[in-house]
């Protein structure tokens, strides 16, 4: 005879099976690919192939190394005035929370998923074509 209480333990050891096969899914998942990434997240205001004009925010392309507020864009008075270059700790930093870096950025969109953030400082460090 099924009684209730083996109802439940058969319930709740189910739910601990798929539980812990959600949990290995999430650890033993690939590394988030960085181009799709700027896509979904960052490309509706840039663009990071050269020569294009730059969008709602500027052209990303050669971003890594190259000096905050110089490219071609109307960039924040704050932005101009941060004297920055993009390396990868600063591109860290400033996509965590940009506001909390430079006050007065006009960039609002944050990465708050560290994973996420160094796949796309990835994508941008890359050689530009």
């Amino acid at each position: 005879m099924f009684t209730h209480s083996k109802f439940l333990n058969a319930s709740l050891s189910l739910v601990v099976v798929a539980l812990g096969a959600s949990a290995a899914a999430q650890t033993s998942s690939p590394q988030p690919n960085g181009e799709l990434l700027f896509r979904q997240r960052c490309a509706a205001c840039h663009t990071v192939v050269p020569g294009r004009p730059s969008m709602t925010g500027p052209n990303l392309a050669g971003v890594a190394g190259r000096k905050a507020g110089t490219a071609a864009f109307a960039y924040s008075p704050a932005l101009k005035a941060s004297n920055l270059t993009w390396n990868r700790a600063n591109l860290d930093r400033f996509l965590t929370a940009p506001a909390r870096m430079v006050p007065g950025t006009r960039m609002v969109i944050s990465v708050t998923n560290p994973a996420q953030r160094a796949a796309i400082i990835q994508y941008l460090s890359r050689p530009t074509r």
